[in-house]
């Protein structure tokens, strides 16, 4: 049976730009910090059910005193992931990172290396001209607090994210699309994280370009609001995101390619 709520969204999908924009709206006594964040991601496709990528990124940050959002470089990750299709609709994955936490306003400005594990589903409404989906996440934090003790966070994310082709009906190459989505966090308490239940919420919107099916850039707005145990945190944010779809394995063609080529000279 289906859900009459989703049902509701697919029909109207300009319905979920107004929902996001309402879960965005933020209230009580803040700090606000203006942020960039960027990833670089690379993909390879192993066969029709099994895929790999790597993540790399850095986020920098304005800071109490400075409004200038490259002012501190507070966090570099990398992250390996694993992904299997399951169907047309459903795709799991898993991941390991490790983030290295230099001066991170939300947990407190403190150095606190954090290695995560993840577990994800995401479902895929397929329609005609653009799609919707929702994603599950459960992470396992593993984090060190400021007195050098470690704690171990559970943290659940549930996102909608809505994507609409501009100059075409499908997404492929020379397209570009528009791009919105919103994200609550849940968390066990511990020192390191503050004891409250919400972590956050997140909302995403913007645009990207298909440069080719292996290339493809996307920038968004992001605005996340963090209640905390003392004061609550807004974050403005720029999000650039490139993506190398089988890049290493492109590189190999094209240098087989010229050697070939070489050898026939």
């Amino acid at each position: 049976m289906s859900c009459p709520t989703y049902n509701i969204l697919l029909k109207k999908p300009g319905l979920i730009l107004v929902i996001l924009l309402i879960t965005s709206i933020n209230y009580g006594q803040t700090t606000t910090y203006n942020q960039f964040w960027n990833e670089i991601q690379f993909t390879r496709t192993i066969n029709e059910k099994w895929s790999t990528e790597l993540n790399l990124g850095a986020v920098y940050s304005s800071t109490e005193s400075s409004s200038n959002i490259f002012q501190q470089n507070t966090q570099r990750s990398i992250r390996a992931w694993g992904h299997y299709y399951f169907s047309p609709r459903w795709k799991f994955s898993t991941f390991l990172a490790y983030n290295y936490n230099k001066d991170v306003p939300e947990i407190g400005q403190f150095k606190s290396p954090e290695v995560r594990f993840a577990l994800q589903g995401i479902y895929y409404f397929h329609k005609t001209g653009y799609t919707l989906s929702t994603r599950m996440r459960m992470e396992l934090r593993h984090m060190r607090s400021e007195d050098g003790t470690y704690d171990n966070v559970l943290r659940y994310r549930q996102q909608i994210k809505y994507i609409q082709p501009i100059n075409s009906k499908v997404l492929r190459e020379g397209v570009f699309y528009g791009v919105a989505s919103d994200e609550l966090f849940f968390k066990s308490g511990t020192k390191v994280t503050g004891l409250s239940f919400f972590d956050r919420n997140r909302l995403n919107i913007g645009a990207g370009y298909l440069f080719s099916d292996d290339i493809q850039v996307e920038l968004t707005y992001a605005n996340e609001y963090l209640p905390r145990d003392e004061k609550s945190q807004i974050v403005n944010a720029a999000s650039l995101t490139v993506t190398f779809n089988n890049f290493f394995k492109n590189l190999n063609k094209k240098s087989s390619h010229k050697n070939e080529a070489s050898n026939e000279d």
